[in-house]
C-alpha cells in the first residue's frame, strides 16, 4: 500500500509496535516504535511531509459545466431588466374577469393566490362574495418561479377547460391547451432551468358555456361541468406535486436564456467538480452552445441592445458587442481586443446580424471566458471575478465590476463586504444548497422503494415530502439567525407536514402545509436523525449499518477508507431470520480483512440502529432491545463512546475533525482548487476563525470567498 494515510503519530507508533519489523513483528517497540513513527510521519506521513514532495498549486481550470450554463445564462441577463428582489411575498398576481377574454372592464378580483389549485364547482370563483357568470369567466396568474436547484423541470395543468402557460417566454406557450379535444385533463412539458434563478410565469384559465340550460330552445339541462385548475411541477427526479407558494413571487421576472447543449460531466474523482481535463467532447459541446447562444441574442438584438432603425442603429450594435464582450471576459478590453472581436467582425459581415453572431461566437469561444484565469494576475478583475465564481458559480454583476474599475477590492473589508452582498443573492442559496446536498450524499436523488410487505404506507409522494422536509430544515438551519453549523446535526427540529406527522407519530392535521416542529430530542437529531437520509443509507427492508458507517466516516469526520478487497453481498436476513441487524452486520464483517475498515464503520453505524429502514424510531428489533452503542477512535488515538443518535451528535457537533472535514469540503465545492494551495496554514486559520465565530456557516462562506479571491495564483 501506499505510505498515505490519516493515522496520528500514536496509532502510526502502536502500528509499528505490532507489525515490524517484517521478519520479526513486535520486536521494534518502546522508545524504537516512537522514533521510527516519528521519522515516517514527519518525513513522509502527514500531509505536511506529502506537500513537500508535491506541493499543492492552483491550476489552471476551464469553466465547470455548471459554471458555464450559469455564466452564459447571466452573462445574456446583464443586457435585461433585473429582477424584483425576492422578497417575502409568495405567490402569484391573480386578476379574475366575469368574461372569456381577460377584458379589464370585467376584471372583479385582484389578489395574489399562493398556490393554484382549485375547485370552482358549478358556481364560479368566490360565488359569496363576488358575482361572476358561473359559466364564463377567465383567470390570469402571473409573477415568477424560483428554480431551487438545475435540470429539467416537468410543468403540468390540470383542467378540464381551456388553459395554456407561458414560462421563461412571454410569447410562446410552453403548455398550449387552449383549443381542446377529447377528454384529457391533464397537460405537461418540460423545459431546462437553472438553480436559484427566476423566471416568468403567466397561466391563462377560462371556463366556457358547457352545460348550460338553453331555456329558449326548451332543450333538456345537460349535466353541469365542473371548473377546476391546478398547476404543478415535476422537479429534477421527484414526482409531481402543486408548486408551493415559496417557489412562487407575484414580482417581475425577465425571461432567462438557458443553453440546451449536452455537455460531458465534469471530473469528480478528488471529491469535488473541477474543470482541469480537456477533451474533444468538451470542446464541441461549448461550440454548440456558443452557436446556441449566438442565435439567441442575434435574434433578439433590437430587445437586448436597445437599438432601433434610425441612423444610430450600427454605434448602438458596436458598443452592445464590445458590453458583450467585455462581460464575457470580466475586465475591460484591450485596443487589439476589441478591434478582433468587435470592429474586425463588423467590417466583415455582411449584415448586423451575423456581425453580432460572429462577435458572440468569438467571446464565448475565447479562452478569456472559457477559462477562470489565464493568467496568474492578481488585479481588482481577478478578484471580482473569484469572488463571482466562488459564490454564484458564475460572472461577475455591475456592482463587482464598478468596485473593480474604483479600485475598491484591495482590502479584506472591501471584499467581505462585497461577500455579504453576494449572499442574499438566491444563486449564493441555491449553491450552498447544492454543497449540503453533496454533503450528505443525497445530490444524486436516491431510489427510496420500499418493501411493499412491509412498508405499504411508505409511498414515492412520502418520498418526495421527506426530501422537501429536508431541504426546508437545511435552508432553516443555515440562513436562520444563528447560521449556527453545530445545529446541522443537533437540532431537535425538523419540517413536516400532514403525510409525513401521520407516518411518523406526529401530530398535525392531514392536509397540513409544511411546518416547523419540535421532534423528541431523545430520540432524533439533526441530519443524523432525519427520516430521509436514515431512509437512504438503508436497504429495502432494513437498516444498513454499513452504508451509515460509510457515511459517518467519509463525509462528516472526513476519514479514507480503503476499497473493500473483494466485492461482497450482504447476509440475507431470512438466512439468519433470528440474528437483529447489528448481529448479522457483526457476523459477515468479522474477517480480519474487513476489520481494518469495519471497526470503524460498524461502530459508527451502530448507533443509529433506533431507526429501521424508513427512519422510523424503535425500541426493538426482532423482539430483543436495539444495542444503539457505538465507539470511535479519534485520530488522537482517544476512545469515543456514545449510544445512540443523540450522543453521537453531541460527539460529532464539539469534534475538531468534524470541523476540520467540513471546512475543508466546503472550501473545494466552492473554490474548486485544493485548499493547500492557498497556504499550508489555510486549513487550520479557517477551521479557527469558524470556531471562533460560533462556527457561523455563513461567515464561514464569506471567509473562503475572501481568501480564494484574495489570493493570486503563480505561475503563467
Amino acid at each position: 500500500h501506499p505510505l498515505t494515510g490519516e493515522k496520528s503519530l500514536g496509532q502510526l507508533t502502536r502500528l509499528i509496535a505490532k507489525t515490524m519489523p517484517a521478519d520479526d513483528p513486535g520486536t521494534c517497540g518502546g522508545p524504537d516504535a516512537e522514533a521510527v513513527a516519528a521519522f515516517i510521519h514527519d518525513h513522509f506521513y502527514s500531509s505536511t511531509a506529502r506537500a513537500k514532495f508535491a506541493p499543492a498549486r492552483r491550476e489552471l481550470s476551464r469553466l465547470t459545466v455548471r459554471q458555464y450554463r450559469n455564466a452564459v445564462t447571466d452573462l445574456v441577463g446583464s443586457f435585461r431588466a433585473a429582477p424584483a428582489p425576492w422578497g417575502e411575498k409568495k405567490g402569484l398576481k391573480a386578476e379574475y374577469f366575469n368574461a372569456r377574454n381577460f377584458r379589464s372592464d370585467k376584471r372583479l378580483i385582484d389578489r395574489i393566490d399562493p398556490t393554484v389549485k382549485f375547485d370552482f364547482g358549478t358556481n364560479g370563483p368566490d360565488a359569496d362574495k363576488v358575482k361572476f357568470e358561473p359559466h364564463t369567466f377567465s383567470i390570469r396568474w402571473e409573477g415568477s418561479v424560483l428554480a431551487p436547484e438545475s435540470g429539467e423541470y416537468e410543468f403540468i395543468i390540470k383542467t378540464e377547460h381551456a388553459a395554456r402557460l407561458f414560462v421563461n417566454d412571454p410569447k410562446t406557450p410552453l403548455v398550449d391547451a387552449w383549443v381542446k379535444s377529447g377528454k384529457d385533463v391533464a397537460f405537461r412539458a418540460s423545459i431546462v432551468l437553472l438553480g436559484g434563478r427566476t423566471y416568468p410565469i403567466r397561466l391563462e384559465f377560462t371556463k366556457s358555456k358547457q352545460g348550460v340550460d338553453d331555456s329558449k330552445t326548451n332543450k333538456k339541462k345537460a349535466p353541469e361541468v365542473l371548473a377546476t385548475i391546478a398547476l404543478e411541477w415535476k422537479p429534477p427526479q421527484r414526482v409531481a406535486e402543486v408548486i408551493p407558494a415559496r417557489q412562487l413571487s407575484p414580482e417581475f421576472s425577465p425571461p432567462r436564456f438557458v443553453v440546451n447543449a449536452p455537455f460531458p460531466p465534469d471530473d469528480r474523482s478528488v471529491g469535488y467538480e473541477r474543470g482541469t481535463s480537456i477533451s474533444k467532447a468538451w470542446d464541441q459541446a461549448t461550440t454548440d452552445a456558443a452557436i446556441e447562444a449566438a442565435e439567441y441574442v442575434a435574434g433578439r438584438m433590437r430587445e437586448l441592445s436597445g437599438c432601433g432603425d434610425g441612423p444610430d442603429r450600427d454605434p448602438k450594435l458596436r458598443a452592445f458587442a464590445t458590453r458583450f464582450v467585455t462581460r464575457a471576459f470580466r475586465r475591460p478590453l484591450t485596443d487589439i481586443e476589441r478591434l478582433d472581436h468587435v470592429d474586425r467582425q463588423f467590417e466583415q459581415a455582411k449584415d448586423a446580424s451575423t456581425a453580432i453572431k460572429r462577435v458572440v461566437l468569438l467571446a464565448l469561444k475565447s479562452p478569456r471566458f472559457l477559462y477562470r484565469e489565464v493568467v496568474g494576475g492578481h488585479d481588482p478583475y481577478d478578484v471580482a471575478s473569484r469572488l463571482a465564481f466562488t459564490l454564484w458559480d458564475s460572472l461577475p454583476d455591475q456592482n463587482l465590476l464598478d468596485a473593480a474599475a474604483a479600485r475598491q477590492l484591495g482590502t479584506r473589508e472591501e471584499v467581505v463586504a462585497q461577500a455579504e452582498r453576494m449572499l442574499t443573492d438566491p444563486r449564493a442559496k441555491a449553491k450552498t444548497r447544492e454543497f449540503l446536498l453533496q454533503w450528505l450524499k443525497v445530490d444524486q436523488v436516491p431510489d427510496l422503494s420500499k418493501d411493499p410487505a412491509q412498508y405499504s404506507d411508505f409511498t414515492p409522494l412520502l418520498a418526495a415530502d421527506l426530501r422537501t422536509s429536508l431541504d426546508l430544515f437545511l435552508d432553516d438551519v443555515v440562513w436562520g439567525e444563528s447560521s449556527d453549523f453545530r445545529q446541522l446535526l443537533l437540532s431537535d427540529s425538523t419540517f413536516l407536514n400532514g403525510r409525513l406527522a401521520k407516518f411518523y407519530g406526529a401530530d398535525l392535521p392531514l392536509d397540513a402545509d409544511f411546518r416547523k416542529m419540535a421532534l423528541d430530542p431523545k430520540e432524533r437529531a439533526g441530519v443524523l436523525g432525519h427520516p430521509y437520509l436514515l431512509s437512504t443509507f438503508a436497504y429495502t427492508a432494513t437498516s444498513s449499518p454499513i452504508h451509515r458507517g460509510v457515511f459517518l466516516a467519509r463525509s462528516v469526520l472526513g476519514r479514507s477508507l480503503r476499497p473493500p478487497p473483494a466485492a461482497v453481498a450482504p447476509l440475507a436476513p431470512d438466512l439468519h431470520p433470528d440474528l437483529t441487524t447489528r448481529e448479522r452486520v457483526a457476523l459477515q464483517t468479522r474477517p480480519e480483512a474487513c476489520q481494518s475498515c469495519h471497526v470503524m464503520i460498524n461502530t459508527l453505524g451502530f448507533a443509529l440502529e433506533h431507526f429501521d429502514a424508513v427512519g422510523r424510531y424503535r425500541q426493538e428489533e426482532k423482539r430483543q432491545p436495539v444495542d444503539a452503542s457505538g465507539t470511535y477512535q479519534t485520530r488522537s488515538g482517544e476512545t469515543v463512546t456514545f449510544d445512540g443518535a443523540r450522543d453521537l451528535a453531541a460527539f460529532l457537533a464539539g469534534c475538531d475533525e468534524v470541523h476540520a472535514a467540513f471546512v475543508e469540503q466546503f472550501f473545494h465545492y466552492l473554490v474548486k482548487q485544493p485548499i493547500l494551495a492557498f497556504g499550508a496554514d489555510a486549513p487550520s486559520s479557517l477551521r479557527q476563525r469558524f470556531e471562533a465565530r460560533q462556527f457561523h456557516l455563513r461567515k464561514l462562506m464569506v471567509d473562503i470567498a475572501a481568501t480564494a479571491a484574495l489570493t493570486p495564483r503563480e505561475g503563467p
